[in-house]
């Protein structure tokens, strides 16, 4: 299974790290985070290295949808309504300075960038898309309510945030990554304090940034209780039509939809990491009869790290490590949230002060409901009766027949057939 971006750009190569080494700044973890993480450090001359376990982009980077947006769902009134109007502000703030980073660096970049409006929408709900036109209007962001969209599905409403902007990925990061100090196949097995010991050798850095999409240091951040994990599938269609925009349903099990050239990206069947949806077979069900010419030209899967309140954690790993960082938790908007991270943490790590990283700190309050449900989840997988176990907390591990793979509910984890790791937190 292999993704149109994965099919269609050459990624540069980078040896294995071998032997010890010091360095000012380790960067755990090779996708689009970490590699923005690193880019931007280069460009302040700091020494830094970056490990990635297997090849660079061979995560979730190279299974996105490649939406650049700073509309993510139908945040803004849910943040208003628990953080008040000044963190709806600045969450909007902090995304669209990533957004604006992206527009910069993709002038001088031939990644296929185009400015293309973005939509969410509700089927069955108006007054969820109403709530969201008033919440904008209170942080002072134009926005429009639309009554229709040019898809095949009826809708309530939608709202339209103009001048968005989608592009591919993995040219993108081809250009950024070339110049960079990167070693790929190079796993880190343990962390001993800010050393890292690989397969290879130590690394001892003054700081440890993790980028690895699902923190895999148990000891710190409780990440076990603030994250999990939710799969979503895509599939490119040849003969379809072409939607003039990007489109996302408000609920997660919705549908997306894109145009990449002559192709239509029609994302959805998406549920939690271990559990049963709808995967690709809900897809080309909705394409027979919708698109009844089209044909799939590529399919692919990728898995996203939900937090507890939609919103990333990106900072100290906890409150007790002071040169220790990470970034996770996206909620399906990691392009932004990618870039967003690698900005704040590379003025962390810089002793650069930066006005959002309280708005995104890991270690804010995490009394919410779903930190209940995450709770639950993990109690039902340990106390299932399985022979297949998760080596990350001991979970049972349920059979994905749409992917041939073994998949942790609790938190997220997957595996081959063989045994080997596919998603973490499972390190191995």
């Amino acid at each position: 299974m292999t993704s149109l971006w994965s099919d269609t750009a050459a990624l540069p190569s980078f040896p294995s790290l071998e032997g010890d080494i010091t360095t000012d700044v380790l960067i755990i973890g090779g996708g689009i985070a970490g590699i923005m993480t690193a880019y931007f450090l280069h460009q302040r001359g700091i020494k830094y290295i970056l490990v990635e376990k297997n090849r660079i982009c061979s995560g979730t980077t190279g299974n996105t949808t490649a939406k650049i947006t700073f509309q993510h769902g139908l945040i803004y009134d849910k943040i208003i309504k628990k953080g008040g109007i000044e963190k709806g502000r600045l969450y909007l703030e902090a995304n669209k300075s990533a957004f604006d980073m992206f527009k910069k660096l993709c002038k001088n970049i031939d990644c296929d960038y185009e400015t293309k409006d973005n939509f969410v929408y509700s089927t069955d709900d108006r007054r969820c898309i109403e709530s969201e036109m008033a919440a904008l209007d209170k942080i002072g962001y134009e926005s429009e309510l639309c009554d229709s969209l040019p898809l095949p599905i009826d809708i309530a409403g939608a709202v339209c945030f103009r001048n968005q902007a989608q592009f591919h990925p993995l040219k993108f990061l081809s250009h950024i990554s070339r110049e960079l100090n990167i070693r790929e196949n190079t796993f880190v097995r343990e962390m001993i304090g800010n050393t890292a010991i690989t397969n290879r050798g130590r690394i001892r850095a003054d700081a440890v940034v993790v980028t690895t999409h699902f923190p895999f240091i148990n000891k710190h951040g409780s990440y076990f209780l603030k994250l999990y994990q939710h799969r979503s599938y895509v599939t490119a269609l040849e003969n379809a039509k072409d939607v003039g925009g990007m489109y996302v349903d408000r609920c997660r099990s919705g549908l997306s939809f894109r145009n990449y050239q002559n192709l239509l990206l029609l994302g959805g069947g998406g549920h939690r990491t271990g559990k049963k949806g709808g995967n690709w077979k809900e897809l080309m069900h909705f394409a027979r009869e919708k698109y009844p010419n089209s044909r799939e030209v590529y399919h692919w899967a990728a898995q996203d790290c939900m937090s507890l309140d939609g919103q990333p954690y990106i900072g100290h790993y906890s409150n007790r490590t002071a040169k220790l960082y990470t970034a996770s938790g996206f909620n399906k908007w990691g392009m932004t949230g990618s870039m967003l991270s690698a900005m704040l943490l590379s003025d962390m790590v810089t002793d650069r002060q930066n006005k959002f990283s309280h708005v995104f700190s890991p270690s804010r309050c995490i009394l919410t409901s779903q930190l209940f449900v995450n709770a639950l989840e993990s109690a039902a997988g340990l106390l299932t009766i399985s022979n297949k176990r998760c080596p990350h907390l001991g979970c049972a591990l349920k059979w994905n027949k749409a992917e041939h793979s073994w998949d942790c509910p609790c938190h997220g984890s997957r595996f081959d057939e063989d045994g080997k790791v596919l998603d973490n937190p499972a390190n191995g």
